[in-house]
């Protein structure tokens, strides 16, 4: 899977991104921001990690929050494509799903998501 000395890789509306192998300290955990592609990898590679799906409230929100990131409207309406497409198929294979609809909130709940499968692997081990 490893390809390159990446985790995971892909490409994203003709630009190429990806996660060089991580070496955590034991004992602590890695938070990958990645889009579908990368994520399907990763579960490929550890079929343990744990894939949390965050989406914006809905098409139109993130619609004006590229726009209010000096976006183009040509490149809004491709990454708004792309992000109902991926949201619809991320559902399919997320553990989580988070709605950033506030930031502290949202982080909230990922750190909630995170703490729970914790536990679940400290309590047995192995969380299959």
């Amino acid at each position: 899977m490893s390809s390159g000395g990446f985790l995971e890789w892909a490409e994203f509306l003709g630009h190429r991104y990806g996660t060089p192998m991580p070496d955590p300290p034991p004992g602590h955990d890695v938070l990958l921001e990645i889009d579908l592609q990368g994520a399907q990898q990763v579960k490929a590679y550890d079929p343990r990690a744990v894939l949390v799906l965050l989406v914006p409230p809905s098409a139109q929100v993130q619609a004006d929050r590229l726009r209010s990131r000096g976006e183009d409207e040509a490149r809004i309406a491709q990454r708004v494509a792309m992000g109902l497409e991926e949201a619809s198929r991320g559902r399919l294979i997320a553990d989580d799903v988070v709605v950033n609809d506030d930031l502290d909130q949202a982080l909230e709940r990922v750190c909630d998501i995170l703490e729970r499968h914790r536990r679940l692997v400290g309590g047995s081990g192995d969380r299959s």
